[in-house]
């Protein structure tokens, strides 16, 4: 059975697994770091779209608003990241966290919608992201849940 997460549905896991009878599952690859997760690679690249995007916010909102939308789209990937080496429990923890600091960057993102620092339609590829990126790490964690 091929696990979803190649075209951004599913786990977000990157690998296959295969039956071995009496309901046993095996990895054909097995995930050996978090860069093997597709929704890490997914978070890296809404990382980046925030990067861009808090480029157009003024000067002055450097140290507020640009660095607070950053820091919170970075934290996302790195919740995977550090969840993942923890595994168990523990990462459905981590991938709780990313969610929300996903939810925390579209909040702030739409702030900077209202303040006149973007036009709505710029966030369309971020918000589509997020929310492709919520998905996967809601299966995920759900995924990891079921095996414990």
């Amino acid at each position: 059975m091929t696990t979803k997460g190649v075209r951004g549905q599913g786990s977000g896991v990157s690998k296959r697994d295969r039956s071995v009878g009496k309901g046993r599952r095996i990895r054909a690859e097995a995930i050996r770091s978090f860069r093997d997760l597709i929704v890490w690679r997914k978070a890296i690249q809404f990382a980046k779209i925030a990067y861009d995007l808090t480029k157009r916010f003024p000067a002055d909102e450097r140290f507020g608003l640009t660095s607070q939308v950053r820091r919170a789209a970075v934290s996302v990937s790195s919740n995977i990241a550090e969840g993942h080496s923890r595994q168990g429990r523990e990462f459905t923890q981590f991938l709780s966290i990313a969610r929300g600091s996903l939810a925390e960057v579209e909040s702030q993102l739409l702030l900077a919608v209202e303040l006149g620092y973007l036009q709505v339609g710029v966030l369309d590829e971020a918000l589509n992201l997020a929310c492709e990126i919520r998905r996967m790490a809601s299966a995920l964690s759900a995924r990891l849940a079921s095996n414990l």
